[in-house]
């Protein structure tokens, strides 16, 4: 089987389709001619995506909108909020999006809003929910429960030493520092691989537990971290090996479109 891939379509839209059906063909149309090979050549091309699969390949998902982030987009951290409406659509979709994925384990942070989040991703799936306190959402100290610009007016001082080190800061001045999130995220990662090479991982976590998490293993400067951008069930695919940290997909959307 082939499937004609035309150049404007979303590049999103062509990862997909090789991680849910690896065996497909894909040829690479640009205006109706196949680029860079003749059609028959392109169309006969095999394309190896699994072979042997000594990684984890693991499915990190922002958990779905919750009741603070329709709100208002408070700050939710560490308190436990559910999902909004809206939010209990999106696991939806992100699940219909994903059901033809064969996941052999699926773990979620203790909080609700990622707890049902996976289990909406998973649906029909015999197929128990490890919860882990590392990839729970930073804590946000004295800004939980409070919009941005609330607390920036009142304590603008507290949001700049952030910004500028989040590294070594404490978020709202008596939260978590960006590496005490890095690093037990990073911990949980590494586990999970090593327990589980060669099977594939559902992931529901919180959005700058993941941000910080790419961001180190980029080699981003902690500060850009906001540069990473996480919708409400954004979809990241990552092959783990211990240390050695593949991204093949960042905030795959598409089961967000209208």
């Amino acid at each position: 089987m082939y499937v004609l891939w035309h150049h404007t379509m979303p590049e999103d839209f062509f990862y997909i389709l090789r991680c849910l059906h690896p065996n497909l063909t894909i040829a690479i149309i640009k205006d109706r001619k196949c680029v860079g090979e003749s059609e028959k050549v392109v169309i006969n091309k095999k394309i190896e995506i699994n072979g042997d699969q000594n990684y984890t390949r693991i499915y990190l998902i922002r958990h779905g909108e919750s009741e603070w982030n329709a709100a208002g987009d408070l700050y939710c951290g560490r308190t436990d909020i559910g999902l909004s409406k809206e939010g209990i659509a999106q696991a939806k979709n992100a699940g219909d999006f994903l059901s033809s994925v064969a996941f052999d384990r699926a773990y979620a942070s203790p909080l609700i809003r990622a707890r049902n989040t996976a289990e909406l991703i998973l649906g029909e799936r015999n197929l128990p929910i490890q919860l882990d306190e590392r990839i729970y959402e930073g804590d946000f100290g004295e800004w939980e429960g409070r919009s941005k610009a609330e607390f920036i007016k009142e304590d603008p001082d507290s949001w700049e030493n952030w910004m500028a080190n989040p590294w070594k800061t404490k978020a709202g001045r008596t939260g978590e520092t960006a590496r005490e999130m890095y690093e037990r995220a990073s911990s949980f990662f590494k586990e999970v691989s090593d327990k589980h090479p060669g099977e594939t991982v559902l992931v529901v976590a919180h959005n700058n537990t993941i941000r910080f998490f790419l961001a180190g293993i980029l080699g981003m400067p902690f500060s850009n971290y906001r540069r990473i951008f996480q919708d409400n069930t954004g979809i990241n695919v990552l092959d783990v090996d211990g240390d050695d940290i593949l991204i093949r997909s960042l905030n795959l959307n598409a089961h967000l479109n209208d």
